[in-house]
């Protein structure tokens, strides 16, 4: 077996979404927010970790059964800005999309500070500045509290 290379591969999908190109350890963070983990699912999901790429160190997300929404792109590109999302019809990519950051994230996370107007009874949506990108920082509009990284992810909604 010296010199062979032995593969695994996941089956490819008939419909759904591969979301490619995630931060490496961002994988299941991906899946919470498109909101598979802790609940009975009847789609196939898939999730390669440290997988090697080009450009290092990646994950990958196959969803069989479902393609993504704008407020989903959102939510993954504060997490992983530079992840691509695959839209599979009859095995075959017919679209692909590089997700960006936005210049704003509009009701899809919340704010850490527990005095913000956003985190008490009035109807306010949340609304953040996007103020970095690598790594991504967030300035809540409303009062003025930064966030990063871990914050972030933990505060998508």
């Amino acid at each position: 077996m010296e010199g062979k290379e032995k593969k695994i591969k996941i089956t490819p999908i008939e419909h759904g979404t591969v979301i490619d190109h995630i931060k490496k350890g961002q994988g299941m963070k991906v899946l919470r927010i498109l909101d598979l983990v802790d609940r009975e699912i009847d789609s196939i999901v898939s999730m390669a970790m440290n997988v090697n790429s080009s450009m290092g160190k990646k994950d990958i997300v196959k969803v069989e059964g479902k393609e993504l929404k704008n407020e989903e792109f959102d939510k993954i590109s504060l997490i992983s800005p530079n992840a691509t999302v695959n839209i599979i019809r009859d095995y075959e990519v017919i679209k692909k999309h590089r997700v960006g950051l936005p210049d704003f994230a509009k009701g899809i996370v919340r704010c850490k500070n527990s005095n913000c107007i956003t985190n008490q009874s009035e109807p306010v949506e949340t609304e953040f500045e996007v103020t970095g990108e690598d790594p991504v920082k967030l300035r809540c509009t409303y009062c003025d509290r930064e966030m990063t990284g871990e914050e972030i992810s933990e505060n998508v909604i």
